[in-house]
């Protein structure tokens, strides 16, 4: 009876430890959700910026953008979905290069994430 009294005792401590372990692996994984997720919307705007400039074809306008985006790309929420921040900067380094600066922001995360890219105009991406 004492030998069960104490596995019982042990195994209550062991759950207790697991549960109070749960609500900073929950903040955590929403966390690495949201990263993910802005990663990927950072990486798809250099991506389009970069072709963009890339082509001699195309005007490059130096400045700030900003603009809401939800992901997977949709244009409106979908239930669930909260909104990013992507803030774009291209400045011009001179010549044929400039530079771009991609911010992603999301509510409760004021600082986000951000890279930059260095691009010059190609004369193959001629279109």
């Amino acid at each position: 009876m004492i030998e069960v009294s104490i596995a019982l005792f042990l195994l209550s401590i062991a759950i207790m430890a697991l549960v109070s372990l749960q609500p900073s692996a929950w903040r955590l994984a929403s966390r690495s959700d949201y990263l993910g997720r802005a990663g990927g919307m950072l990486q798809t705007q250099l991506q389009v910026m970069e072709a963009s400039i890339m082509n001699p074809n195309t005007s490059v306008t130096t400045g700030t953008t900003t603009r809401t985006a939800y992901p997977g790309g949709q244009t409106t929420a979908r239930l669930g979905d909260i909104p990013f921040t992507v803030q774009t900067t291209t400045s011009s380094l001179g010549g044929n290069a400039w530079l771009i600066t991609v911010r992603v922001t999301w509510p409760g995360n004021a600082t986000g994430i951000s890279e930059s890219l260095r691009v010059t105009r190609q004369e193959y991406f001629r279109q």
